[in-house]
């Protein structure tokens, strides 16, 4: 597996493409491409390396994990969406969101597929485990691959932090309980892809995050 990483926005928000080197196909994460030269420096990469784009998959839907969705779905017809129902809400009022920071975004693609806790999203012959992880957003999924021992996890743990939950339908009780309780438990060397900063690992966040 490849993981190429973008970072993009106002917000420095990680965009990811997971590649299956083998097959060729490929998953965007998180689509946060906000300008139109970031935009197309990922439709670009796509299409320069013969890459095949299947789905865009959410870890969640918040307005800089999303910006690009409208974009890639464009240049990619018929790709699927991938997201927890419990983010349908973000999706449908993204541009309301985004009008509230004083920017401007195109409407992102409804979700196609729903992802819940323990169902199976395949990027290529790689598959990735769901794990629905509340706390951030309501339908915050972490995509965690034993294989490979990586785990794309939003904005759900960071290097040294986590998530907010002052945000609409954040809980900073069940976030704690949510990491502890279904990432904390994976293996020591782990690489945590988080949607900001640095990756890091379970062993790393299990011993020295402050939060736990």
């Amino acid at each position: 597996m490849q993981i190429q990483t973008f970072v993009f926005n106002h917000f420095g928000q990680n965009t990811y493409l997971a590649i299956d080197e083998q097959t060729k196909e490929c998953a965007v994460i998180d689509p946060g491409c906000f300008f139109d030269e970031e935009k197309q420096k990922l439709i670009s990469y796509i299409q320069t390396n013969k890459y095949i784009l299947t789905k865009i998959v959410f870890t969640h839907c918040h307005l800089d994990h999303a910006f690009g969705a409208r974009s890639i779905a464009n240049a990619f017809p018929n790709i699927g969406i991938y997201a927890h129902k419990n983010e349908s809400v973000f999706i449908d009022d993204a541009i309301n969101q985004s009008l509230r920071f004083g920017i401007t975004m195109e409407q992102p693609p409804k979700i196609t597929n729903y992802v819940s806790d323990g169902d199976i999203v395949e990027i290529g012959s790689h598959k990735f485990v769901a794990i629905h992880v509340p706390g951030h957003s309501p339908g915050s999924i972490c995509y965690y691959n034993a294989e490979y021992k990586v785990i794309f996890c939003g904005d759900v743990l960071f290097a040294g932090s986590i998530g907010r939950s002052d945000l609409p339908g954040g809980n900073h009780d069940q976030l704690i309980e949510g990491i502890t309780k279904k990432l904390l438990i994976l293996p020591d060397d782990v690489t945590v892809y988080s949607g900001h900063g640095p990756t890091t690992s379970i062993l790393v966040e299990r011993d020295t995050n402050p939060y736990f």
